[in-house]
C-alpha cells in the first residue's frame, strides 16, 4: 500500500476568472454609483455622508474581494487551508459539516463547525471564520464546494466510526 502524504491536495475550491470579474465589478459599480449620487445628486448632509461612506466601503470591499479570490481553498489529509497558507480548520478539529439549504453558509458553499473557536477572519468571496464556524464558498462554483464538502463529510464520518470502535 502506498504511503499517504498529508500535504497532498485532495480537492480545491476556487473562483473562476469570470466569476471574479462579475463579482468585483458589481461591488465596485455599486460603490461608484453611491459616490456619484452623493456628489451630483446630494441629499441632506447626513445622507450624503452616509452614501460617501458606503460607497467608499464598497470600493474597499471590491479590492479585498479581488485579492482574496486569487487564492484557492485546498483540502489535504490533515487540514482545510487556503493557498495563502491560512489554515481554516484541521481535520481532527472538525465537529460537523452543514450543506443544507437553510444553513447560514456562503452561496454555493458549506459550513463547518469546529471543536474550538479560532480568531475571526474573512476572505470576501472565498471563506470566513467566526468563532467555531467556518464558511467556505461565495464566488466559487457549487460543484467544487460540493466535492470538498463530501470528502470532508466522509472523512469526519470515518474518523467518528474509528473513535467508537
Amino acid at each position: 500500500m502506498q504511503d499517504i502524504n498529508p500535504d497532498d491536495v485532495l480537492a480545491g475550491v476556487s473562483a473562476s476568472f469570470g466569476r471574479r470579474i462579475i463579482g468585483v465589478t458589481s461591488v465596485a459599480m455599486l460603490g461608484l454609483l453611491l459616490i456619484y449620487l452623493a456628489i451630483f445628486q446630494p441629499p441632506a448632509l447626513i445622507w450624503q455622508l452616509f452614501l460617501l461612506l458606503i460607497g467608499a466601503g464598497s470600493l474597499w470591499l471590491s479590492v479585498r474581494m479581488w485579492q482574496a479570490t486569487r487564492h484557492t481553498v485546498v483540502l489535504t489529509e490533515t487540514e482545510l487551508r487556503d493557498t495563502a497558507g491560512t489554515v481554516l480548520a484541521r481535520m481532527d478539529e472538525i465537529e460537523s459539516i452543514d450543506r443544507g439549504v437553510f444553513a447560514f453558509k456562503p452561496s454555493n458553499g458549506f459550513l463547518l463547525k469546529t471543536k474550538s473557536p479560532k480568531p475571526r477572519s474573512w476572505q470576501p468571496g472565498l471563506w470566513w471564520r467566526i468563532g467555531r464556524r467556518v464558511g467556505v464558498g461565495g464566488m466559487t462554483p457549487g460543484s467544487q464546494s460540493k466535492s470538498v464538502s463530501e470528502i470532508i463529510a466522509f472523512k469526519v464520518a470515518q474518523r467518528d466510526m474509528g473513535d467508537r470502535n
